[in-house]
């Protein structure tokens, strides 16, 4: 017996033995010698790809390995192997790893950068991508949709990845359920860092999606741990579950602008993370839907968001949903959470006609609400009783209908080592545990590619002096770095060329009112991918240009921006945009997105065409163009077209935006062109925040303003309106009185 199990033993050694000694090690130094390995790759070998620029490199890594023997690929030097061009990376088979990769200045051909398939039947399993760092590596279409990684298969792992920079749509990182072979995958998705994601300005801007609406009810048992979300603003769905049984925990969320939504699927578990809203727009918690679902141990700090974005949303759903809508809330948990300065809580959120089933069978408990202002942070839309509320501690007096199971006490806190802010008594119970692990940005993603910001400040490098002639000024925009200021000596600047901006630049007046700029081409500016633009104290005169229709002082480019840009303008003046009818001052281009339009203390003289056009997006797809716009102090006298034309249409509620801010201004002749076909000095369609205040419009078109969905928030205050109509407010969607404050207006000699 003993000879027999000698012989057994001596039988795997030399199994195992032949293995090893089969796998063989790969110095990979071109595509070609890429492709005659890869279709023989056998457990334990290892392929190292040398370090350099790889372009248009479509890696396929297909094989068997084992556990004990993966069949791994890796950089020579980890970071120093850069997939650029067209490239991408499939896996299919079983215990495959890839690690070291930097993917970066191009765009993936496929569906997908990262794909856990070669196709829809050969998946991988048992797979790990780690140490990967895929940075602004966008399709050029920003309305081309892809992932950048694609989950399939079961038993995968990503992991200690850098993922920053995504502009065009579709989700970061996506988990996918489309077949059995896909479900119930345990999936394992830990220490990564997520980077900025700017504001899409539609939907499909998710960082991390699990599952579909159309596989729903499927479980996924994902596993999403220890990863770090800094300014993840693509919509208000940071992370999207659409399936069921997976566990969402020990992740911080940083300024990031939305929430973790259980949209779909039952049965998933979210606790333990960490939510910094540190005060940003539009940061946001957890949003509940669906049955079973369970929210505990999470602390969430400095959140403003609202109705859906809020810092905690439980949504009420649509009685036999189909499996697209909202879901009713069932036998949801929601304990020991710890809300600090949490601005809005919203229980039964989004009641309406179709979404009428309020929460039933749930509980919460045990939580601590802290708003250092004083203001309570309840909302009720309608029925809550289904919601049991026990053992709850607050520092102000909540909503009547809860006050049963929330005890007001004044609760004073302090910080604990690990950041967070606990009760100084022992004696309150409720809240978050003690102790809670909050993750460093360090100990995410891979140590070997730093994580510096996305986005350049205006005045944050040097400052340049530029002599008062058009070649010093062109020369001096080619040579500036992004974030530097270009300081124009006295005199007059008569620019022949169109000046492409493709960096983050500050051009203003050494002197203000004392540097002057004239031009020859049909606009002066033209803000490009990776271009933003500030002036600042100069005089712009648009005698110079061609004798044409639609010119303009700035725009952007026609089609195709990727990137968002930012604009301002500044104690400056605007004369003679009237050399041909429809001269406006800003147009946008189709697709181009901004963060912020900003005009303050400027004059506007003589415009035959519109100040800002922000209204190319009208296929009603819940696109825009820009998603702050401030209009502050400004004197606009003689405009045929209106001071702003902004418009979001569409019936989507993925987004924030638009924000409108129209203050002390004062507008003189402004909106009655013929050409204005709005006929409007303000014209804002599908705006979610409107605030006109403290202006004078004289002899003026009437502000426009035409409500669609969301609950768009509009107020128009303290506004002397001589020889001008009365504001005009419509519902397009909903029946019923419009929702616009409207109030402490002066109407004069009311305009026929």
């Amino acid at each position: 017996m003993r000879l027999i199990n000698i012989i057994k033993l001596s039988l795997v050694l030399i199994g195992c033995s032949s293995t090893q000694l089969a796998a063989k090690d790969y110095f990979i130094d071109s595509k070609q010698a890429f492709k005659e390995i890869s279709g023989d790759l056998v457990a334990g070998d290892k392929v190292t790809l040398k370090d350099g620029t790889w372009s248009d490199f479509e890696i396929l890594l297909q094989g068997q390995g084992t556990k004990n023997a993966p069949i791994s690929l890796s950089a020579q030097t980890k970071g120093k192997v850069i997939l650029s061009g067209q490239s991408n990376l499939r896996l299919a088979g079983t215990y495959l790893k890839v690690s070291g990769l930097v993917f970066k200045n191009g765009y993936t051909p496929s569906s997908a950068v990262i794909e856990f398939r070669k196709n829809k039947n050969e998946l991988a399993t048992h797979s790990r991508v780690t140490q990967v760092v895929i940075d602004n590596y966008n399709n050029p279409d920003k309305r081309e949709s892809d992932y950048w990684v694609a989950l399939y298969g079961k038993h995968n792992r990503f992991d200690h990845s850098h993922l920053i920079g995504k502009r065009n749509k579709g989700v970061t990182v996506a988990v996918r359920l489309n077949s059995e072979q896909s479900q119930q995958n345990y999936h394992q998705i830990d220490h990564n860092f997520f980077g900025y994601r700017p504001t899409f300005g539609s939907n499909g801007g998710e960082t991390l999606r699990i599952g579909t609406s159309h596989y729903s009810l499927s479980d996924s048992f994902t596993v999403v741990e220890n990863n770090y979300f800094e300014r993840t603003n693509g919509e208000v769905e940071i992370i999207s579950v659409k399936s069921g049984k997976n566990q969402i925990r020990n992740n911080v969320f940083f300024e990031s602008r939305g929430t973790l939504t259980l949209r779909h699927g039952n049965g998933n578990v979210i606790e333990e993370n960490i939510f910094f809203g540190n005060g940003v727009d539009h940061t946001g918690g957890i949003r509940i839907i669906n049955k079973d679902q369970i929210v505990r141990n999470n602390y969430l700090e400095g959140l403003t968001g609202y109705r859906f974005g809020s810092g905690f949303t439980v949504m009420n759903g649509v009685p036999n949903s189909p499996i697209n809508r909202y879901h009713q809330v069932e036998n949801a948990t929601i304990e020991n959470n710890t809300f600090v300065n949490v601005s809005h809580v919203q229980l039964a959120a989004g009641s309406d006609a179709e979404r009428s089933a309020a929460p039933i069978n749930s509980v919460m408990k045990n939580n601590l609400i802290i708003n250092q202002n004083g203001e309570q942070p309840f909302t009720t839309f309608d029925d809550v009783s289904g919601i049991a509320l026990t053992n709850n501690v607050a520092n102000t007096t909540v909503l009547k209908e809860l006050a049963y199971g929330v005890k007001k006490q004044n609760v004073t806190l302090s910080k604990a080592s690990n950041g967070l802010l606990y009760p100084k008594s022992s004696k309150v119970k409720a809240g978050a545990k003690r102790g809670l692990k909050v993750l460093k940005k360090d100990d995410t993603g891979v140590s070997w590619y730093p994580k510096i910001a996305q986005v350049v400040e205006f005045d944050s490098g040097k400052t340049h002096q530029v002599k008062a002639n058009v070649s010093d000024l062109l020369n001096a925009i080619n040579n500036a770095q992004s974030g530097d200021v270009l300081a124009l000596a006295d005199g007059q600047y008569d620019v022949s060329k169109l000046i492409k901006i493709s960096k983050a630049l500050t051009i203003k007046a050494k002197n203000p009112g004392k540097a002057k700029l004239t031009y020859q081409r049909s606009t002066l500016f033209e803000i490009h991918d990776g271009g933003s633009l500030k002036l600042d104290g100069l005089v712009i005169s648009g005698e110079s240009a061609p004798d044409a229709i639609g010119n303009s002082v700035v725009r952007t480019q026609k089609w195709g921006m990727v990137d968002n840009y930012r604009f301002e303008i500044h104690n400056s003046q605007l004369i003679k945009l009237d050399i041909n009818h429809s001269f406006h001052f800003f147009v946008t281009g189709k697709g181009a997105m901004a963060d912020e339009i900003t005009l303050t203390n400027n004059t506007f003289d003589n415009v035959t065409g519109d100040i800002l056009r922000l209204n190319t997006e009208i296929e009603d797809l819940g696109i825009y163009n820009a998603e702050y716009v401030t209009i502050k102090g400004n004197k606009f006298n003689d405009v045929a077209g209106a001071v702003v034309k902004l418009y979001r249409g569409g019936s989507d509620e993925s987004t924030f935006g638009p924000h409108l801010l129209i203050s002390n201004n004062t507008l003189t002749n402004v909106g009655l062109g013929k050409r204005n076909k709005k006929q409007a000095s303000v014209y804002a369609h599908g705006v979610q925040v409107s605030n006109i205040t403290n202006n004078e419009f004289k002899k003026s078109a009437v502000i426009k303003i035409e409500h669609t969905v969301g609950e768009p928030k509009t107020a128009i205050t303290n506004n002397k309106f001589d020889a001008t109509k009365a504001p005009s407010v419509k519902e397009l969607r909903v029946s019923g009185p419009h929702t616009a404050i409207i109030k402490n207006n002066n109407v004069l000699n009311k305009a026929g």
